[in-house]
């Protein structure tokens, strides 16, 4: 019998690879996507009893995420989990085009260009799960900038991957196909250490945590996991809140647009 297929994207550090280790643990087969050959192979120099295929991709681009999709389309997934991200934190104004470009591809374009291959297949076999590493700041938008550094398009990315799965978990309510996004806060993983900044005086998660609070997420049957937030109340809300908004436009101006 064949074993269980997992795909993880940027895992050859942080929490990607805290995933891989978990799920080979579990006796999961994988197919771990990174940039970085060497890394690829020393795990799976480090674990001669799991089947592990490597794909060297860099997700910023269209050919590597036409050469990760490929394999997810011809594979029988039954979990994908889009982690691979990239650190450019700077205000968009000064934020270069490339490294703009390379975190869009990223964060956004890759996840949505990986669940489409995917998906098809896990529909068929009426198995499957889809998971989207984002985080808490994307739910700091309304934070002033003297309490968040600016970095629209870092945020507006994480913002998107939540209403991305929100919006493909309604989309597949009426399938076995389970969909979530994670969103923890500062983890401890080199993410940070790559764009020069020292976080090592701040309270951090360890990636560990972060995959031990999405596995327990989806037992519990949630859409957004937040590991670090103590009361899900407040997660809830916030979904309340944008409903309420939601439900409340009218195709009338409202009063406020219609006195001087």
């Amino acid at each position: 019998m064949s074993k269980r297929l997992a795909l993880v994207t940027g895992a050859t550090s942080g929490i990607g690879k805290a995933f891989a280790e978990s799920l080979a643990t579990d006796g999961h087969d994988l197919i771990i996507v990174g940039r970085r050959e060497e890394r690829l192979r020393e795990f799976v120099d480090a674990h001669p009893d799991v089947h592990v295929q490597t794909i060297a991709a860099d997700l910023s681009t269209d050919e590597g995420i036409a050469a990760v999709s490929e394999v997810a389309a011809a594979q029988p997934l039954e979990l994908l989990i889009n982690n691979a991200g990239v650190a450019h934190y700077m205000p968009l104004a000064e934020l270069p085009v490339d490294q703009a470009r390379e975190l869009t591809h990223i964060k956004n374009v890759a996840p949505m260009l990986l669940t489409r291959p995917a998906l098809p297949g896990m529909l068929d076999r009426s198995k499957g799960t889809i998971v989207n590493i984002a985080g808490m700041i994307a739910f700091s938008g309304p934070a002033p900038g003297s309490v968040m550094p600016r970095r629209a398009i870092y945020g507006g990315g994480l913002a998107n991957a939540v209403a991305f799965t929100q919006l493909l978990a309604a989309e597949l309510e009426d399938t076995p196909i389970r969909v979530q996004v994670v969103c923890p806060g500062v983890v401890a993983t080199e993410f940070h250490t790559v764009q020069g900044m020292d976080l090592t005086s701040v309270p951090r998660m360890s990636a560990g945590d972060v995959v031990t609070a999405c596995r327990r997420g989806l037992e519990l049957g949630e859409v957004v996991t937040a590991p670090g937030v103590e009361d899900a109340s407040l997660l809830q809300k916030v979904s309340d809140a944008d409903l309420a908004a939601f439900n409340a436009q009218s195709p009338a101006l409202a009063t406020r647009y219609r006195t001087a």
